[in-house]
């Protein structure tokens, strides 16, 4: 997975003995790549997998994490983590500038932040659903007028391998919210199939296709010295 792949990346770049923040870190799947470095997590806790409306993985547990609290406060000291990761969370915050802001305190000077979250995403774990996603100029306006330097954005996937993605999803949504709950028939799967097919094709063939619509967004940035 592209943005499994990034995050693993990223956090081999980070120093030995490096401490670390996982805001937003759910049921933790990166601690796995933080070894090396000094792993502390953080998470609301008040998601369990389930719900009525929109996706919902039916089972979810983040009360193993290290530091029980809202990302907008975080019980750490200004400038105490040399790194910060904030994976698949923006999405989930009523107030993702003021997430933004409180991630930057906790950073040092020098302070690496990485964030992935959605482009175009559809509900999910609602009530906590907030935004859709955000798009490359979010992050380039609103990181750099907070002083963050470095910023560097790079697109997961791009138009046409998003709407392969979607078209896996057709059987499902139709059973799900079609009116007459039906499952799609033999000629309906296979031109889905087809068309499935064609677009990951067309995806190979793609330059620049990541600036109309992609999976999401992959950030790194530094905090500056002020």
């Amino acid at each position: 997975m592209a943005r499994e792949d990034w995050i693993r990346n990223q956090l081999t770049k980070i120093p030995s003995g490096s401490k670390i923040l996982d805001a937003g870190a759910g049921e933790m799947p990166y601690r796995k790549y933080c070894a090396h470095l000094d792993y502390r997590s953080q998470d609301f806790v008040a998601y369990d997998g389930t719900g009525s409306v929109g996706l919902h993985s039916g089972n979810f547990d983040s009360r193993d994490v290290d530091i029980k609290s809202e990302i907008y406060n975080i019980p750490l000291g200004d400038g105490e983590m040399d790194a910060v990761l904030c994976t698949e969370v923006l999405e989930h915050l009523a107030y993702p500038l003021r997430a933004l802001q409180e991630l930057k305190r906790i950073l040092k000077p020098g302070g690496i932040l990485l964030i992935t979250a959605p482009v175009c995403s559809l509900t999910h774990q609602a009530p906590h659903h907030y935004y859709s996603g955000y798009t490359t100029f979010f992050y380039e306006h609103h990181l750099r007028e907070m002083g963050f330097k470095n910023v560097a954005v790079e697109a997961n996937g791009d138009f046409f391998r998003y709407l392969h993605q979607e078209l896996g999803r057709v059987g499902y949504v139709l059973n799900r919210y079609g009116t007459s709950r039906k499952r799609l028939g033999i000629f309906a799967r296979v031109l889905l199939f087809l068309t499935e097919r064609m677009m990951a094709n067309f995806s190979f063939q793609s330059q620049g296709s990541s600036e109309l619509l992609c999976f999401g967004l992959h950030v790194t940035a530094t905090k500056g010295i002020e």
